[in-house]
């Protein structure tokens, strides 16, 4: 089977038993999630860095005591986000200080981030942290799809068909099938879930 057509599921049980190949995939699949939504806390570099490092190391501690393998997505956007805050609260309790006068700088003033904004856009975050996490569930050839039909600028019909290698007509239907399998995926699902309550 190759690395790109794994299940969730059978990346989880290979690498809890020690399959790198496997562990590989789950980083090298899921890493440009984990960033994101550390990118959505306004993290430095250097943090996002961390937090990354982090998830990974508490995804191997915890990789055999995943109930539900195909949750995977949905635990690791948890976890970023988690220590994306935990990053952030220790951030504002370290007190800058301005050597050339002995004086602490003002932090409120000094950062570019506040309380309001990590709440009114949390649910922003939310939303693209499931869809992330749902599209990183899509067959390989879906989500290549999807990807070339949301370009900009858009590319047509023929040259999707020629890059794909799958006829003009079939792009729509194919098109149909990954955004119905993308509104199933666990994350997508309790996303529109909670947005019907």
């Amino acid at each position: 089977m190759e690395p790109t057509e794994f299940t969730v599921a059978d990346m989880v049980a290979a690498a809890a038993q020690g399959d790198h190949s496997a562990w590989d995939e789950i980083v090298r699949r899921y890493t440009p999630l984990v960033m994101s939504v550390a990118s959505r806390h306004r993290l430095s570099w250097a943090d996002k860095a961390d937090v990354a490092q982090t998830v990974w190391l508490r995804l191997v501690q915890h990789l055999g005591a995943l109930r539900e393998p195909n949750a995977l997505p949905g635990w690791i956007v948890t976890t970023t986000r988690n220590e994306s805050l935990r990053v952030l609260r220790g951030n504002i309790r370290s007190q800058p200080v301005d050597p050339t006068q002995d004086m602490r700088i003002d932090h409120d003033n000094a950062t570019d981030w506040d309380e309001p904004y990590l709440d009114s856009d949390l649910l922003r975050d939310e939303r693209h942290a499931a869809l992330l996490a749902g599209f990183a569930e899509l067959p390989g050839r879906q989500r290549e799809l999807l990807i070339l039909l949301l370009a900009d600028p858009p590319w047509t019909y023929a040259e999707i068909s020629g890059r794909l290698g799958i006829p003009v007509g079939a792009i729509g239907p194919t098109r149909a099938r990954a955004l119905d399998r993308l509104r199933r995926t666990p994350d997508i699902a309790a996303l529109l879930q909670g947005d019907r309550q």
